[in-house]
């Protein structure tokens, strides 16, 4: 009995002894983590400065961009104010900015800038910023001006603008023409990315001047490295000059 209890306890110790010679199993890797996927953007990347000069489409004028097939046809007011419109009252000559439809198709620079709640353009031409809220705000009875008011949004690879709420204006369709536009108007434009070019579709409305919607189609292109918008200055005195060289339409 006794050599049964001593064996087993020789036994024992002999498992022991050789347990404690095994290494220890290391620890299980814990398994890899899948690499964070990259962040999807809401929204087409139209940001940078684009050239709108003579490089990008024809100058500006009394057929560019309007031509024989997209002229507007006014109606009786407007014509009438076509008719009497003197070219020595211009605003331009009183260093007032272009606005839309004429802004976007005058032959300068245009920064482009996206945030998640806004579009921010500014114009070279006439040191103009635009801000397109895309944030579901409506305009006030505060927010006539003489860029208008303008909400946008996205859908898929396009921006479209919608702006109204604009002051009258004597010469706001353009700055060849003697077309003015009125509170009415109502520009809409459609921005989207073609082969490295920034282009444009832009309607314009105003049941006041004209007799039914008309617009043009335009481009941008991509500015040089390290471009940067000049300022723009516009002195009265000299903005006034030319008008000296006019022959008055009324005496």
């Amino acid at each position: 009995m006794k050599r049964t209890i001593g064996a087993l306890a020789c036994a024992a110790m002999l498992a022991t002894a050789l347990s404690a010679r095994e290494p220890a199993q290391a620890p299980a890797a814990p398994a890899a983590r899948p690499a964070p996927a990259a962040p999807v953007s809401r929204f087409p990347d139209l940001q940078g400065i684009w050239n709108g000069t003579t490089r990008a489409r024809p100058i500006n004028s009394e057929t560019a961009p309007w031509t024989k097939d997209n002229f507007p046809v006014l109606n009786e007011r407007g014509l009438a104010f076509q008719k009497v419109f003197d070219e020595a009252i211009a605003p331009k000559y009183d260093c007032v900015p272009s606005s839309s439809p004429a802004i976007q198709y005058d032959p300068y620079f245009m920064q482009l800038a996206q945030w998640p709640d806004r579009v921010v353009m500014r114009y070279e031409k006439d040191d103009q910023t635009r801000t397109i809220w895309l944030d579901g705000r409506k305009p006030t009875i505060q927010d006539y001006s003489l860029q208008g008011f303008s909400v946008g949004r996205y859908e898929g690879n396009f921006l479209i603008v919608e702006t109204d709420h604009f002051l009258f204006d004597i010469t706001g369709f353009d700055d060849y023409n003697g077309i003015p536009s009125s509170s009415l108007k109502k520009v809409t434009e459609k921005y989207w990315k073609e082969n490295g070019e920034l282009k444009l579709t832009l309607t314009v409305e105003d049941p006041l001047i004209l007799r039914k919607p008309t617009g043009y189609t335009t481009r941008w292109l991509p500015a040089a490295p390290g471009y940067q918008l000049e300022a723009w200055e516009c002195d009265a005195e000299s903005s006034r000059a030319p008008i000296k060289m006019m022959v008055p339409k009324y005496k």
